[in-house]
């Protein structure tokens, strides 16, 4: 597996990716872009990227930020999020300027490529998901649901699955319902699990260490999502 640095700009801003892939593949590869938590571009994220290599996708994860800031505190993380957070034009900017990234590598099949986000960054594959862009399908893991933007009809090109804890705060029912009505009526093919007994942040082994009410992985609900994830992307990324 090959891992590097990948420096990209969405002209006013410049972000350092990480991206990791099977250099042996000599055909062009489905491509993944993963996008981090509200941390930030960290090590736990980078390593779902090799996890998403070593199933045959050059995966890509981008750098929300700029400069790979990443929160190594829980109160460094406001200062970070709070210029994209819920800001939908901001989010798509960015995010876009990452698909169009991954879309200049010789390695990746232009015409295959899905999004995959944990938390923060399940809440902005889906606004690119909103947005319209031409993606096979986005995965929202644990992501906050609601959107300044609401999907307009026919306005979603890529198949959604959304992976959320039936306990997670930052996703209530009510959130959940609204954004099943937002997609039905955006004549989008969506899917939507919400696993019992779990919080926010699931699939990630510190969410432990936060401390914070509503925020737990979860050893049952982590494997499920990662199952579900990779039945979906054998589906778009055909």
């Amino acid at each position: 597996m090959k891992t590097q640095d990948l420096t990209y700009s969405d002209g006013t801003d410049s972000f350092n990716g990480y991206l990791a892939y099977d250099d042996t593949k000599r055909s062009p590869q489905p491509g993944i872009l993963v996008v981090h938590d509200a941390r930030g571009l960290g090590e736990e994220v980078m390593d779902f990227g090799r996890r998403y290599a070593a199933l045959g996708y050059v995966a890509l994860c981008l750098d929300m930020y700029g400069g790979r800031r990443f929160a190594k505190s829980q109160e460094e993380m406001p200062e970070l999020v709070a210029p994209v957070m819920g800001i939908s034009p901001v989010i798509r900017r960015r995010a876009n300027a990452g698909l169009a990234a991954i879309k200049t590598l010789p390695q990746v099949d232009k015409n295959r490529i899905a999004a995959v986000g944990y938390c923060f960054g399940g809440s902005t594959v889906l606004e690119m998901a909103r947005d319209g862009q031409a993606l096979r399908g986005v995965v929202s893991f644990h992501g906050v649901l609601g959107t300044q933007a609401p999907a307009k009809p026919g306005g979603v090109k890529a198949k959604v699955l959304v992976l959320t804890g039936a306990e997670d705060p930052y996703a209530p029912l009510e959130d959940v319902n609204r954004l099943q009505a937002e997609m039905t009526a955006a004549g989008a093919d969506w899917e939507i699990v919400s696993y019992g007994g779990t919080k926010h942040a699931f699939t990630m082994p510190h969410a432990e260490s936060l401390g914070l009410p509503g925020i737990g992985y979860s050893k049952k609900a982590d494997p499920r999502s990662w199952t579900a994830m990779r039945n979906f992307m054998v589906e778009v990324l055909v």
